[in-house]
């Protein structure tokens, strides 16, 4: 299994304490072949993701330009494939779980 980042853990442990119902995802799921992107959580029946956005702060990835742009493509694409997708970052979680959560939940009953 891949492995888990802070932020990953932090999401998991959150869903237990405040969705302690809800089915666990499934992490590091691919989609869209031939490309090679993935999700970092997912709940395929419900075509719901969920994508933490790592390193926001501190200058990581997902904020250069090039990676900016590829994570739009990526969500443009699993948008027209009728995915939902929710992004998190580890100050939103840190700031209202239970927001997030919420959210996360009325999206998947929906």
């Amino acid at each position: 299994a891949a492995t888990i980042s802070s932020l990953e853990a932090a999401v998991l442990t959150r869903l237990r304490q405040l969705a302690p119902t809800l089915p666990a995802p499934e992490r590091e799921v691919r989609f869209a072949p031939p490309r090679r992107w993935r999700f970092d959580m997912c709940w395929k029946a419900q075509r719901v993701a969920v994508e933490l956005e790592g390193g926001v702060w501190s200058g990581g990835r997902h904020v250069t330009p090039a990676g900016y742009e590829a994570d739009i493509e990526k969500y443009n694409c699993a948008t027209v494939e009728g995915w939902r997708v929710l992004r998190c970052t580890s100050k939103m979680l840190e700031r209202d779980p239970e927001a997030f959560i919420a959210l996360l939940v009325e999206t998947l009953q929906q």
